[in-house]
């Protein structure tokens, strides 16, 4: 399938999901403005590139979701919830996040693919509300965490880290049980891993997905802050 190349233009623009290869792979350039960022999300769309390579677009088939209403916390990490080891918090230090998770070391990929110019393009995003940190605390020492994209009732996970045991597990299901309480219908987990799969994510169709995100899209976004 041929790759397309993104105008610069036009940053709302973008080939159909289901032109993309094999491997998600749909379109190549552009840049990383709000806009354009907005766009894909609502798309159904999302930016992986590793350092020196040009900004590359993604849409999986399938794609790894999470539904709120269906996430399982296992026992022993229910445990860990309830001592209340750790404090979640929003918000409130969404660069040292984004910076932490790029550099977590992850098993066959030499760099990161959270460049700086990546990193710039979410804080810019956090800085409009639409893109939001959830935090895991040992008193003032921020331990673990994630960040993300939210539109509508969707929540676009983009990664997390964890400097201390189950940190970033308590941030993110503490944040599933706030997702429910919004009634968000869906976290994008975006390709699938065993650590999500253990909360009950699924991969789904494109095509199911898709469907899916064109309704969570219907709900108003939860633009700002969350801290409380």
């Amino acid at each position: 399938m041929p790759i397309y190349l993104l105008s610069d233009d036009e940053p709302e623009l973008f080939p159909p999901p289901a032109k993309a290869d094999k491997s998600g792979l749909l379109a190549v350039g552009g840049d990383l403005r709000p806009e354009r960022l907005v766009a894909a999300y609502a798309q159904g769309i999302f930016p992986w590139y590793s350092e020196g390579q040009p900004i590359l677009w993604h849409s999986p088939d399938p794609r790894f979701v999470l539904e709120p209403e269906k996430v399982h916390v296992g026992r022993s990490l229910r445990k860990v919830m309830n001592r209340g080891t750790y404090t979640v918090r929003y918000d409130t230090v969404f660069a040292k996040v984004i910076d932490a998770c790029s550099r977590v070391h992850r098993p066959g990929q030499d760099g990161t693919w959270i460049t700086d110019a990546m990193k710039q393009a979410y804080i810019r995003l956090h800085e409009l509300g639409l893109a939001h940190s959830v935090e895991a605390w040992d008193g003032e020492v921020l331990v673990g965490g994630l960040y993300g994209v939210s539109l509508g009732a969707a929540y676009f996970g983009e990664s997390m880290f964890a400097l201390a045991p189950d940190a970033s597990k308590v941030a993110f299901a503490t944040a599933v049980e706030r997702f429910k309480g919004w009634g968000f219908q869906l976290i994008d987990c975006q390709v699938e891993t065993e650590h999500l799969e253990r909360f009950g994510a699924e991969s789904w169709p494109r095509k199911r997905f898709l469907a899916a995100l064109e309704q969570a899209l219907q709900e108003p976004t939860r633009r700002g802050a969350w801290t409380e």
